[in-house]
This record gives structure tokens, C-alpha cells and sequence, in this order.
């Protein structure tokens, strides 16, 4: 409708929407900025929906949320410079994020939420010829939106490329002063010197630590208690063996090296193979011990465990729910998922590990898995044919025998448990 002003009013002529119209396009407006945003189910996440005081029963944690929601509510209002949230995994960093972008939406402003993980995946979709969207096109998009929100900085994988993309983002926001809010996933001293250097910059940066990051080991079940897992490290291996000889014992040197060095640097995936009691285990966990020590949090799964508390979780009675379970398994910034094979094998089962397996494949996360046999003994062709992608997955076969077998000689069916990779399988000795 056009306004009823008179002639030379700024406003004559203008076509404007009817009153009755107003709320109507201002949720489409919302509606369209929460797309833009990638928020998805965190556009329910808001100031009003969160408690000022967290939900940590501590009066010290609840005091460190209370100034962290404060600094976000300000900043929602009139987002300026950097704001940073550490803090362990589940203190409320997230959350808190996705506040102050729907803040931001709210007062018309552009906000953008993004996983440091997914943004990293997004931008390597971008190579791909069927993508609709240029690398360029999301490069810029991300280091020039007006508010940008980076959430779990810390959970990529390590690698040049990926410390690359993010300094250039982070380099490129900085020295503009575009308003950014980054929450970590991990010690702020474990970061790259170039992203620290930046992130600790007091001028620019205001910091709020929602507790203390504690390294913690996330249990797969009863089977193996965290005490068990906490005393296998890499000096307790034995490279000897059960009377391991020549290429037996061989196969333990290069276990343990390949385990040393998926502990120095998580990148991609590494799969122990070989009868139980050989070893697999004890070196899975003594990688997780490996990066606890150093402030990592990790996650052993023991996977027939791990499918049972699945199955628990659509009980009422738990205190648990099946997403919370299945979403801190796929995420997991390093994971254990060991005895593969061993579960009942129903089309369920198949299809809950299939996803996980392939989620974190595509996401790069490290991943360690353990299994007895073969590869071509996994039921399902589809996890086979994942398990076997060289450009990601390492296959180490041990064939030296149990350490529990102290009886007699040495089992046969050990000679077998390499024959899925053959260029790791040492040779046999006649």
C-alpha cells in the first residue's frame, strides 16, 4: 500500500507492506537469516531458553557460567572485536554460541554458526565437480560474514592443510576486526603457535573460561573399567610377546611404532588385527593414554557394550537419550572402537556402526579400531569396503600369539590374521 502523506513528504509515492503484513515477512525475514545461518536444530537455543547459571550443580562452575553468559548476552547486543569460550567438552560453550547468533538475527544482523570440523569438510566438498558452490565463493563467504561463530576449534584433524585454511580465516577476521566468537575444544596451549598467538591477543580477545579442560576417558561399559585401560601403556608393551620369533615379533615392532605414531600426531585411521589376546587392545589404549596426558579428551567404546547402551537408551528409565549417546560417538575427537566383529550381527547393529564409521570417515576424524580376523569377516560388505580405503585407513596385522596363551605352542590361526593387507603382512618364516 502506499502511505497517505502529502506531496513532497520523503514518503510520498513509496510502497510499503499493510500492517497485517508485518509479522508475517518478519518471520520469513528470521526464517531466511536461520538458514543463511546453519544453525539448524541450535536456532531453539536462545538467552531466554538458557539458565544464566548453567546446568553444573558446583557454585564455582556456576559462577564461571554466569560471567561467560553475561559477555555473550553484551556481545549478542552489539557484537565488537572477539569474543573466546574454553572449557571442558559439555560445559555449555556451544550453547552459548548459537545464543548470541540467534541474538544476532534477531536484531536483523548477519550470523553465521560453523563447526571448525564441518567448515573444514564444506571447504573440501568445494573440489568436487558436482558442487554447487565454489571454493572461493565459501572461503570468502566465511572470512567476510559479519559475524561468524566457530565452534569447537581444536576437533579438526591436524593437518597442514586444514592449520592453513583456518589461519587464513582467523588471520583475515583479526586484522579486520570482523566480530568472531570461537569456542574450544581444547587447551588453548595445544593449538598451533600462529591460531594461540592470535586468540590470546587481550586487545582484541575477551576471554571466559567455563572450567578447567581435564582429560577424561569416556567408557564403552563395564567390560573393561578405566582403571584397566589407564595402566596399558606403550612401556608395558612387551615386543616380545607369548614366544614370539622372527616375523611373530616383528609384527609387535611394527604395531607399537605405528601406535606411537598415531599417538604423536591423530590423523586418518588405524586398524589392529589379529587373534585375542595379541596385543590390539593394549595399544589402542595406550594411544588414548598417550593424549589424555597431554589433555586430550578421548573415547574407548568396547563395541558389543557399545551397542547394548544404544539399545538402553530408548528405555525411559534412562538418563541418557539415544541421540546424546550416538551424537558423543560420532563426534568424539579420538575414538576406540575395539572388538569390531564381536556383536551380534542384526541389520540394526550393522546400520548404527555403518553410520558412525562412515560419519567419521568423512569428517576425518581419528579413529583407532580393533578386530579379530579378517576384514572379509565383517558381515557387512559396506563396512568391509570402508574399512579397506587405503587413502585413510592403515591396516596392522599382528600375528604374534595370545599373551594370555602360556599353555602350549603358538595358534595357527594367527597365520591368517594379516592376509587383508597384504603389502603390511610380513613374510612367513618356513
Amino acid at each position: 500500500m502506499r502511505l497517505d502523506v502529502p506531496l513532497g513528504d520523503p514518503r510520498f509515492g513509496n510502497v510499503v507492506p499493510c500492517a497485517c503484513q508485518e509479522k508475517p515477512l518478519e518471520e520469513q525475514r528470521l526464517t531466511r537469516l536461520q538458514r543463511f545461518s546453519n544453525l539448524g536444530v541450535l536456532t531453539r537455543v536462545t538467552f531466554q531458553s538458557l539458565s544464566p547459571n548453567g546446568a553444573d550443580a558446583d557454585p564455582q562452575a556456576q559462577g564461571s557460567y554466569r560471567e561467560a553468559y553475561q559477555a555473550a548476552w553484551e556481545y549478542a547486543q552489539e557484537p565488537h572485536e572477539w569474543l573466546l569460550f574454553t572449557g571442558p567438552v559439555g560445559s555449555g560453550k556451544t550453547h552459548l554460541l548459537a545464543a548470541v547468533v540467534n541474538r544476532c538475527l534477531e536484531l536483523s544482523v548477519t550470523a553465521m554458526y560453523v563447526s571448525v570440523p564441518d567448515l573444514l569438510d564444506h571447504l573440501r566438498a568445494t573440489y568436487a565437480p558436482t558442487s554447487e558452490t565454489t571454493y572461493d565463493q565459501l572461503f570468502d563467504h566465511v572470512r567476510n560474514v559479519p559475524v561468524l561463530a566457530l565452534d569447537d576449534l581444536g576437533a579438526q584433524s591436524s593437518t597442514p592443510w586444514a592449520q592453513e585454511k583456518l589461519y587464513q580465516v582467523l588471520n583475515h577476521r583479526f586484522n579486520r576486526q570482523l566480530p568472531t566468537i570461537v569456542a574450544l575444544n581444547v587447551p588453548l596451549s595445544h593449538l598451533d603457535e600462529q591460531l594461540r598467538a592470535r586468540l590470546e591477543d587481550k586487545r582484541v580477545v575477551l576471554a571466559k573460561a567455563l572450567g578447567e579442560h581435564t582429560a577424561h576417558l569416556q567408557q564403552g561399559g563395564s567390560r573393561l573399567e578405566a582403571e584397566i585401560l589407564r595402566a596399558k601403556t606403550f612401556e608395558g608393551f612387551d615386543v616380545r610377546g607369548n614366544r614370539a620369533e622372527g616375523a611373530d615379533q616383528q609384527t609387535l615392532e611394527r604395531a607399537l611404532k605405528a601406535a606411537q605414531d598415531f599417538a604423536r600426531n591423530p590423523s586418518g585411521w588405524l586398524v589392529f588385527a589379529g587373534e585375542p589376546g595379541c596385543g590390539k587392545t593394549h595399544l589402542a589404549a595406550a594411544i588414548l593414554n598417550a593424549r589424555m596426558r597431554q589433555g586430550y579428551p578421548v573415547s574407548f567404546k568396547f563395541v558389543p557394550d557399545l551397542l547394548d547402551h544404544l539399545r538402553a537408551t530408548f528405555s525411559p528409565q534412562s538418563p541418557v537419550t539415544y541421540d546424546q549417546l550416538f551424537e558423543e560417538v560420532r563426534t568424539a575427537p579420538i575414538l576406540v572402537l575395539d572388538d569390531l566383529g564381536a556383536h551380534s550381527s542384526t541389520p540394526w547393529a550393522e546400520e548404527k556402526l555403518y553410520q558412525i564409521i562412515v560419519f567419521r570417515q568423512e569428517t576425518r576424524l581419528p579413529t583407532i579400531v580393533t578386530m579379530r580376523g579378517l576384514i572379509e569377516d565383517l558381515p557387512a560388505k559396506s563396512m568391509q569396503s570402508r574399512l579397506k580405503d587405503g587413502s585413510i585407513v592403515r591396516v596392522i596385522p599382528i600375528t604374534a600369539p595370545s599373551y594370555r596363551d602360556r599353555s602350549g605352542s603358538p595358534s595357527p590361526s594367527r597365520q591368517s590374521a594379516g592376509r587383508d593387507q597384504p603389502h603390511d603382512r610380513p613374510r612367513r618364516r618356513s
